[in-house]
């Protein structure tokens, strides 16, 4: 896992004396949380004394499916239903996990590399083989279909997508997802993207394109095979809250929600009431775009061109090209300045010779503005050899 090959990586280097350390590795974002979700938590703490439904009850799953028809433009036929289409789960990582052990039996599971590490996982657990499809610059970070020879394709039961992406920011376009959907109706595997940055994006920015949005756009309003998972960590700076959910396809939720019924994995009420009010609110929203946009304007600006970096489509990471060993420079930037990042070969795997997180980082701007900036100042003195 990547953050304990990075505690190993740094284990024993103590970083400069009388410095203060700054991470910007772990995507934990660190602005408040909204009041607005904390004060629903606290007004439902007495319901605590009821078992919760698998399902979730109708306030959060309305809430649910009023945020998603009103941020995808979902009208009509395509409009999502909160009785039979949404689905609250405790986090989407543990959702992630949790999709693939009910409806995967062997065969291939495809994901993007680099990646989030739950897919492989995920995977591996549910008895599949996992396949790679790296993401490179020239491609726009879209992954690579071709990566995948028409065998591993007709043995595919499941494709994890991850828009906007993690590490690089990129949103997948239409005419990629044009060409994903037909060989999944080709060969008929489900489609599950993480969308879970959808909502970090620059504040003057278009809002990235979603998976259910593209279905509707393109006709496809019953979701065939098609599920997204959204959360109200990064949107909602509710980390510890875990709470998400699933949408799409009737079907793949009525098997998802019969394996949770066993799983034993409900949210709870209070959780649920403090969720069904983020999800109604986007005040709070739009202020933690105008603070991300903030922080990667100054930390972008104090290191000026001594980076190939520049801000991603959205999410709130730096994916950056270092030109040369990444461990090596995580290890000495630690060292030298007390900032530590994550190596990008951590984040991929390598398919024979090619492991295309190699030679890049990832900065995770989570930390407070002056924080930013400080590790800016610092970085920029290490890149001129002075830090």
């Amino acid at each position: 896992y990547p953050f304990e090959r990075l505690r190993q990586l740094l284990d024993g280097i103590a970083g400069p004396a009388r410095i203060e350390p700054i991470r910007l590795t772990i995507g934990e974002p660190q602005h408040p949380p909204p009041e607005i979700a904390l004060a629903a938590w606290r007004d439902a703490i007495g319901s605590v004394g009821n078992y919760p439904l698998t399902r979730g009850g109708a306030a959060v799953r309305e809430a649910i499916a009023g945020w998603l028809n009103r941020r995808y433009g979902l009208n009509g036929d395509a409009r999502i239903d909160a009785e039979t289409q949404v689905l609250p789960v405790n986090g989407t990582r543990e959702a992630l996990f949790a999709f693939a052990q009910a409806i995967v039996d062997g065969g291939v599971v495809a994901m993007p590399n680099p990646f989030y590490q739950i897919y492989e996982g995920a995977a591996i657990l549910a008895g599949a083989q996992p396949v790679f499809l790296p993401c490179r610059a020239a491609d726009g970070w879209h992954p690579d279909l071709d990566a995948m020879s028409p065998g591993e394709w007709s043995q595919c039961q499941l494709v994890y997508l991850c828009s906007p992406g993690n590490p690089t920011g990129a949103v997948l376009d239409t005419s990629w997802l044009d060409r994903l959907i037909a060989l999944a109706d080709q060969h008929q595997f489900v489609i599950a993207a993480d969308e879970c940055y959808s909502e970090i994006y620059p504040a003057d920015g278009p809002a990235p394109l979603g998976l259910l949005q593209y279905c509707a756009l393109t006709g496809r309003t019953g979701y065939e095979r098609i599920i997204v998972f959204h959360s109200l960590s990064k949107r909602s700076n509710l980390p510890g809250l875990r709470s998400g959910f699933v949408a799409g396809d009737v079907e793949l939720i009525q098997r998802f929600l019969k394996y949770r019924t066993y799983h034993g994995c409900a949210m709870g009420p209070p959780i649920q009431a403090a969720s069904a009010a983020a999800w109604g609110d986007e005040a709070h929203v739009i202020e933690n775009r105008l603070m991300y946009d903030r922080k990667f304007d100054r930390f972008l600006d104090i290191v000026g061109q001594r980076l190939a970096a520049g801000r991603p489509d959205a999410g709130f990471y730096l994916w950056i090209d270092i030109n040369g060993d990444d461990e090596a420079f995580a290890r000495d930037l630690y060292a030298a300045t007390g900032v530590s990042v994550l190596p990008g070969s951590y984040l991929g795997r390598q398919v024979g010779a090619d492991n295309p997180g190699r030679g890049f980082v990832r900065l995770s701007l989570v930390p407070s503005l002056t924080d930013c900036e400080i590790a800016a100042t610092r970085l920029g003195g290490f890149l001129d050899g002075s830090g």
